[in-house]
């Protein structure tokens, strides 16, 4: 995500390149290397105990559910979510550009799987990977009109969201925007939310209070997230790891 695109908090570290990348290489050494990014295993830890029964219940005569990966990125949250990949099995699929051309792990699950963020470098990737099905570029703050008709469709028509670590960067008219889109559906369905600390609270604060005037609540783990940067740590004194709440909703049905 381009800081020039999204509101940003300036006390915590950016990576601009590194979504822009080719490859999620980059992100790899440096984020989930350098900075031992482990939230991925509590995310599907989440995952597995408060959505997985209903998604297997919903599966059982084979019909593929329609997952989507919120401002994902590169998709590192999917892979260990529906393919099932920890820490460590991620990192090995992207130790190098050849490598991480495909996903070493198959899905756990049927699902159509779509993926949704700005970079489309990062989209290029997850479609030629197979990670994602199907993907949509779009700038969420400020979507052209044929982004957001097929942005809101998407989120219409999905039964599981995953939004790990990023409505931060989204404006709340952005966030209320797509939660509305997501409860339309009179179906049950499922989102999967990350909120960090130290970084915005507020923003975390008024993201929640859209979640839980639109969703039911389900449950959630408090866990960490990643070490902090230098940067980070400068700016916050005497902190170590950035730490992470996973909330899981519901729609309200």
């Amino acid at each position: 995500m381009s800081q020039s695109q999204i509101k940003t908090d300036e006390k915590k570290q950016h990576f601009d390149d590194i979504y822009v990348a080719e490859t999620p290489v980059p992100f790899k050494e440096r984020i989930l290397d350098e900075l031992e990014y482990i939230s991925d295993d509590f995310n599907r830890q989440t995952f597995d105990r408060l959505i997985l029964p209903w998604v297997k219940e919903k599966n059982a005569d084979g019909t593929p559910l329609n997952y989507v990966d919120l401002c994902s990125c590169f998709g590192n949250t999917t892979m260990a979510l529906a393919n099932g990949m920890d820490y460590d099995a991620i990192r090995n699929n992207w130790c190098d550009a050849q490598t991480c051309q495909t996903i070493d792990a198959p899905r756990r699950f049927p699902a159509h799987t779509t993926g949704i963020d700005i970079s489309a470098n990062a989209m290029a990737y997850g479609k030629s990977s197979g990670l994602f099905d199907e993907v949509v570029v779009a700038d969420l703050n400020a979507p052209s009109e044929e982004q957001g008709r097929s942005v809101n469709e998407v989120m219409a028509n999905a039964d599981v969201v995953i939004s790990t670590a990023s409505l931060v960067y989204l404006d709340e008219e952005a966030i209320e925007g797509l939660v509305d889109s997501f409860a339309s559906n009179p179906n049950e369905g499922y989102m999967l939310v990350n909120f960090l600390n130290p970084f915005s609270l507020e923003k975390a604060d008024a993201t929640k209070r859209i979640l839980l005037d639109r969703l039911d609540f389900v449950g959630s783990t408090a866990t960490r997230h990643r070490r902090m940067s230098q940067l980070e740590q400068e700016n916050y004194p005497g902190e170590e790891w950035a730490l992470l709440e996973i909330w899981v909703l519901r729609r309200k049905c």
